[in-house]
């Protein structure tokens, strides 16, 4: 992965700009459920508990998908894993909206994060191989930042304002039909590196599970990235009820402030990861941790009086809890990868965030709100900022710039 005399700077672009597309579409198919929550609630006799488990069981199975397909990719290429992914969730969100009660939404909800996981991780690995290695986190921000943007940002803003005129049921199937059309430019667009399944034209070597962890960041990047995504799916999932039933805003009002998450964390996952590469990646993550520790700290104690200050607490904890997944998913994962196993380690990273933080923690926070109260959920996310702070300091340092340009298989030599 050292990078030539000369680099295909145009194709970098187009893979950067297809990738952040297909980004921001789950994250607008993933993160929609929330903000319909409180209308779909009603019809369907949901509870607060069921919130908690719909979004944990689509991470779950995300989480898993991410590492089971990333290592497929590593084998049989990346677009026969990306454009079905792409096809099936975008089909499963319109789906979503003829549900008739808990256990069909479960059901889609499942298979729908199966299909979403594979992009994170493949999607990792194809940025990873169309980047110049000086411009790895910048790329890798540019991409990861628009699951922020379309999935939390101007989700709330959309749905909020097309509840206005539709039900629930049709917001669902128009967010999800953009990923078709979009697939189909994936297939032309997106090349196959030449270390996907050979290696000098031959068969490339098989790692054991065992291999993905020789550099010590892989195991330190998961536990990492457990406490980042604590934080934030447990905010993206509780947010709007927490705004609604304990700080009794309106639904408008709701929507503007949830969008803060999505406002923050779009802006976090881009500028994060691209100062990582010059200030280091390690730097960077613990920073991340520190100020969005802060800032939650001071939005838990802010009552419904000031809008504008619930916004802006809200931006900048999830501007930097955004930034600090956006670094150990993308370039300190694939800077710990063995050659060719890209994927397989962002995925295994990815999945395990996702079915902790992104699965088992929304079903805690769901738990804690029924049985003890709303605001007990942003404790439990204040938690794994603090506990991110404590592993973050054991990371070691793979930034390019830092570590005097080396290769991705060079750093794993010394990663141990």
């Amino acid at each position: 992965m050292s990078a030539p005399k000369t680099w295909d700077t145009a194709y970098e672009a187009k893979i950067i700009l297809i990738l952040s597309l297909a980004f921001g579409l789950v994250g607008l198919d993933r993160f929609i459920l929330p903000v319909l929550f409180p209308s779909m609630a009603p019809e369907l006799g949901l509870t607060l508990q069921d919130l908690g488990n719909l979004v944990g069981i689509l991470a779950i199975a995300w989480g898993v998908a991410a590492f089971a397909m990333g290592y497929l990719s590593d084998r049989l290429g990346r677009r026969k894993v990306l454009v079905p992914a792409v096809i099936l969730f975008s089909l499963l969100s319109a789906l979503s909206g003829v549900a008739t009660g808990l256990l069909s939404l479960l059901i889609i909800r499942a298979i729908m994060g199966a299909a979403e996981g594979p992009v994170a991780s493949t999607g990792v690995a194809v940025a990873v191989e169309a980047s110049h290695p000086k411009r790895r986190g910048m790329n890798n921000g540019i991409f990861q930042c628009m699951i922020s943007l379309f999935g939390l940002a101007l989700g709330p803003l959309i749905a909020t304002q097309l509840l206005q005129y539709m039900s629930w049921h049709y917001v669902f199937m128009i967010v999800g039909l953009p990923g078709l059309v979009l697939a189909i430019f994936m297939w032309f667009i997106i090349r196959e590196p030449a270390t996907v399944g050979t290696v000098g034209g031959h068969a490339a070597p098989r790692p054991s599970f065992g291999d993905l962890f020789k550099h010590r960041n892989v195991a330190l990047a998961m536990l990492t990235l457990m406490c980042a995504m604590t934080g934030i799916f447990v905010l993206a999932a509780m947010m709007p009820v927490y705004l609604q039933g304990f700080l009794k805003l309106d639904t408008l009002q709701m929507g503007y402030v949830t969008s803060a998450i999505g406002f923050g964390g779009f802006i976090g996952q881009f500028s994060v990861p691209a100062i990582s590469d010059f200030i280091g990646r390690k730097m960077a993550t613990l920073m991340s941790f520190v100020v969005a520790a802060i800032f939650l700290y001071i939005f838990i104690g802010t009552g419904a009086e000031s809008l504008g200050t619930l916004f802006g607490l809200l931006f900048v904890a999830a501007l930097f809890n955004f930034g600090a997944l956006a670094i150990l998913a993308g370039p300190i994962a694939a800077e710990a990868a063995p050659l060719g196993m890209v994927a397989s380690v962002a995925g295994l990273v990815i999945g395990a965030g996702e079915v902790f933080g992104g699965g088992i923690a929304p079903v805690i926070g769901g738990y804690l709100a029924d049985n003890y109260g709303l605001q007990y959920t942003l404790y439990f996310a204040l938690g794994g900022q603090l506990l991110g702070i404590v592993i973050a300091l054991l990371l070691k340092e793979t930034a390019p710039r830092r570590v005097g340009g080396a290769s991705l298989h060079s750093q794993v030599a010394a990663g141990h």
